[in-house]
């Protein structure tokens, strides 16, 4: 009888333990209800939403033969009546699945409430880099890119969020032109002053045209310079194509030495040519070096027709 007793009292209690969870999981389930609804009450009322980002442009500012500086612009919508920030932005630009750079930005800023923002993302691609990780990038070239950019946001209500954002393109990789004097004709001779034209021979060796803006120089004969300047030139210089330009010069041929004199007796000399030119590409405004190292050319007098071939 003890027995029954103890196990009905056993039953009674596990019963009563029951019940207990049941209301205490019941309560928590309420609360829980509680919050949400107070939640999607004040979503409703104040107007939270997800912001959205795209990408409205990637722009080159500068670009040589060593690097390109790359400006990637992300439009950011906030609908939200309050500031959001951003709490850090992931970049990274790849080719045909290959790395090129990647980076962090932390703390990039903060969207105003009912606003949009153009957050800009500078990137810097070191050409040397690029080539030395992967050889079969070769200078002159054109490679397609993809620019993928992770956008961190805290948003009320959402939490943190993360926009996903791609865009594609292509970039050059440069190579500077090759540049030969063809040959040199009189225009005026004087010991004092001597006027003449370069006839130069301009190789470029990109995949891509190069419309030539301006162009600096300096020659030298037998490592004297004879002269220098800064010229206004427009030409097209064709991709992977030969152009020829004429650029006028004035020196002192007494200041030239023997080097002259053996131009004259027709006999071919040594000189050496440096300087810039600037030109225009699809991808925008550049500075490219030209230089001659150890070019042998002859005079011509203008008379003679410039049609004489000289040695190179």
């Amino acid at each position: 009888m003890a027995s029954y007793d103890n196990e009905r009292e056993v039953k009674d209690r596990g019963d009563k333990d029951e019940n207990k969870d049941e209301e205490k999981g019941g309560f928590l389930d309420k609360v829980k209800d509680f919050i949400q609804d107070i939640g999607e009450k004040i979503e409703e009322t104040v107007g939270f939403g997800k912001p959205t980002a795209d990408v409205t442009g990637i722009h080159i500012p500068h670009i040589n033969l060593e690097k390109a500086d790359l400006v990637v612009d992300v439009l950011v919508k906030n609908p939200n009546p309050i500031p959001i920030p951003l709490i850090d932005i992931n970049y990274l630009i790849e080719s045909d699945g290959r790395k090129l750079v990647s980076g962090l930005i932390p703390d990039a800023g903060t969207i105003h409430a009912h606003g949009q923002e153009t957050v800009k993302i500078p990137v810097c691609l070191i050409y040397d880099d690029i080539k030395n990780t992967y050889s079969s990038i070769q200078p002159g070239s054109i490679i397609p890119y993809r620019v993928k950019v992770d956008l961190i946001v805290d948003v009320p209500v959402f939490g943190r969020l993360t926009l996903p954002l791609e865009k594609t393109g292509e970039i050059p990789i440069p190579y500077k032109p090759d540049v030969d004097i063809d040959k040199i004709n009189f225009e005026k001779f004087s010991f004092e002053e001597t006027v003449a034209t370069l006839h130069l021979r301009l190789e470029n060796k990109n995949d891509f045209d190069l419309g030539l803006n301006d162009l600096d120089y300096e020659i030298w004969l037998c490592d004297v310079s004879i002269g220098s300047a800064d010229l206004k030139k427009s030409a097209n210089l064709e991709k992977k194509g030969i152009t020829y330009i004429d650029v006028p010069i004035t020196f002192r041929p007494k200041d030239c030495g023997s080097a002259l004199w053996d131009m004259i007796r027709g006999k071919g000399t040594g000189y050496s040519m440096k300087g810039n030119i600037n030109v225009s590409t699809p991808f925008g405004e550049m500075k490219l070096p030209i230089s001659k190292e150890g070019g042998t050319t002859t005079l011509k007098k203008k008379e003679d027709g410039g049609d004489d071939d000289d040695e190179d």
